[in-house]
């Protein structure tokens, strides 16, 4: 990447909220559809301030637990979920809870790009506008830093007014990025964001998750093992709903404790 992360945010704007007590746990927890269970009784911590990977075969609920950490699948029909969440000290799936200000501060990027229908400029700062946390004058500052810091700068300064499926696919994740990042989260999901993307586009945006793991809590999910090794602080490995193996990355993919885990890293199943 061309451009290194600013050392600090723009006038007026707060510094990301990310501290040791942004950690993610699960306790107890159960999530389903109907009457058909995905997770079952998941019980797991993750890493502050680190990459966090999530794997497992399709379908083994991985997602669901992402989107469940943000309450993403609140309004799907039927979903149900029993147990809880935790980001830092507070339950995200208790009664009343404020979800606009939960998800500030746990942003997300999605598999495939989705920029929305406005310009470079306005996508970064569409949250910060929603939030209220800038004045009008200060947006055009807050949208140069943090296309600054995912490394898009260079290449958009020149056409902040230009529509963003003008960009490639890569640029466009990162703008994603950016976006989420702009409101100063404390945690960031990941799901699969690299896997629609050339390896070009993919070694922008590890790169950019690897400089920002020191100040961010990320949990990715990931079907690209070598990725997962490559990036991520902690392993957790799902199968058919269950957890089965979770810590140390260096140490699951080196001396795995459970046979479904020795398989599906060995590409036995999955």
């Amino acid at each position: 990447m061309s451009e290194s992360i600013p050392v600090s945010s723009p006038a007026g704007h707060p510094e990301p909220t990310a501290t040791l007590e942004a950690a993610i746990g699960a306790a107890g927890l159960s999530v389903g559809f109907g009457g058909t269970t995905v997770l079952h009784d998941i019980t797991v911590a993750f890493a502050p301030n680190a990459i966090n990977a999530l794997i497992g075969p399709t379908g083994c609920g991985k997602s669901t637990f992402l989107r469940s950490i943000n309450r993403m699948n609140d309004r799907v029909h039927s979903y149900w979920c029993r147990g809880t969440i935790r980001v830092g000290q507070e339950d995200v799936l208790g009664k009343g809870l404020d979800v606009l200000s939960l998800r500030r501060r746990v942003g997300m990027a999605f598999q495939r790009p989705n920029p929305f229908p406005m310009s470079i400029q306005d996508n970064v700062v569409s949250g910060v506008k929603a939030h209220r946390l800038a004045r009008r004058h200060e947006l055009g500052g807050i949208a140069e830093y943090y296309l600054a810091q995912v490394g898009l700068w260079p290449a958009v300064k020149d056409r902040l007014q230009d529509s963003p499926f003008r960009l490639s696919g890569g640029q466009q994740q990162l703008l994603c990025l950016a976006r989420a990042l702009a409101v100063g989260p404390e945690v960031l999901l990941l799901d699969e964001p690299t896997s629609s993307l050339d390896p070009r586009s993919t070694e922008m945006v590890e790169d950019l998750l690897a400089k920002l793991s020191s100040q961010l809590t990320m949990v990715m999910v990931t079907h690209n093992l070598a990725q997962a090794r490559r990036l991520s602080a902690t392993t957790t490995f799902l199968y058919e709903g269950r957890l089965i193996e979770s810590g140390a990355t260096e140490r699951l993919f080196a001396s795995p404790g459970e046979a479904e885990t020795l398989s599906y890293l060995s590409g036995r199943i999955g």
